[in-house]
């Protein structure tokens, strides 16, 4: 198994716009930063492509500024054009050999995975820097939602696999203790925290859950 280049963390962040309050994806990695994240993914699919590189390229400046990790969802030209420190990708996306070839080796690539198959192929193959496990619960986020894979599949990777992976789907306030003790140790929550009015104090308080719940784990 490859050394990992994934940050340690316990919370990575996703923007989402048409949950934020009006607020822009600058204000809130703003805010998300401040509060301590290290890990932020841009993922915006139906903004026009001009908009999305110019906010990558303030994200890019803010989460430099930050020593966070910067993450482009899907899209291999754009986190190339603005130099990103990783690219996530789907099952339906582009494959990881040829995301990897494409980016070279200084990139971090995350695979989204919703079944033990998947992880296997991700592990065997070792080209992924992490992956996505989920979705664990039922999410409003996609147009078109997958249906939840349960904490079952969270069981798997945990006892089957060492490589980083990210839980992620559906995840809030209230479940996020359940969701570590199975065994994640980085969680992923998308409307949970854009969606909050005092960013920094949501983060605040699931990260005391999240504390706890390790504690007691």
């Amino acid at each position: 198994m490859k050394k990992s280049r994934f940050p340690e963390t316990d919370i990575y962040c996703i923007t989402a716009s048409s949950f934020s309050l009006g607020r822009s994806n600058l204000e809130v990695v703003k805010q998300m930063l401040e509060a301590g994240i290290k890990i932020i993914q841009y993922r915006e699919k139906d903004f026009p492509m001009l908009q999305k590189y110019n906010e990558c390229l303030g994200i890019r400046d803010l989460t430099a500024q930050h020593g966070a990790c910067f993450i482009v969802n899907d899209d291999v030209h754009l986190a190339l054009a603005v130099e990103s420190d990783g690219i996530h990708v789907g099952q339906d996306d582009l494959p990881v050999n040829k995301v990897r070839e494409l980016v070279g080796d200084k990139m971090l690539i995350g695979l989204s995975t919703h079944s033990p198959e998947q992880a296997d192929m991700a592990a065997k193959e070792e080209v992924a820097d992490y992956i996505g496990v989920g979705p664990l619960y039922g999410t409003n986020l996609k147009k078109e939602p997958m249906a939840p894979v349960g904490l079952g599949y969270l069981d798997y990777v945990v006892s089957h696999h060492k490589m980083p992976f990210v839980a992620i789907g559906g995840i809030k306030e209230h479940n996020v203790t359940e969701v570590i003790k199975h065994g994640a140790s980085c969680v992923c929550l998308v409307t949970e925290i854009v969606g909050a009015r005092d960013i920094g104090a949501k983060i605040k308080s699931i990260r005391v859950q999240i504390a706890e719940a390790k504690e007691n784990t």
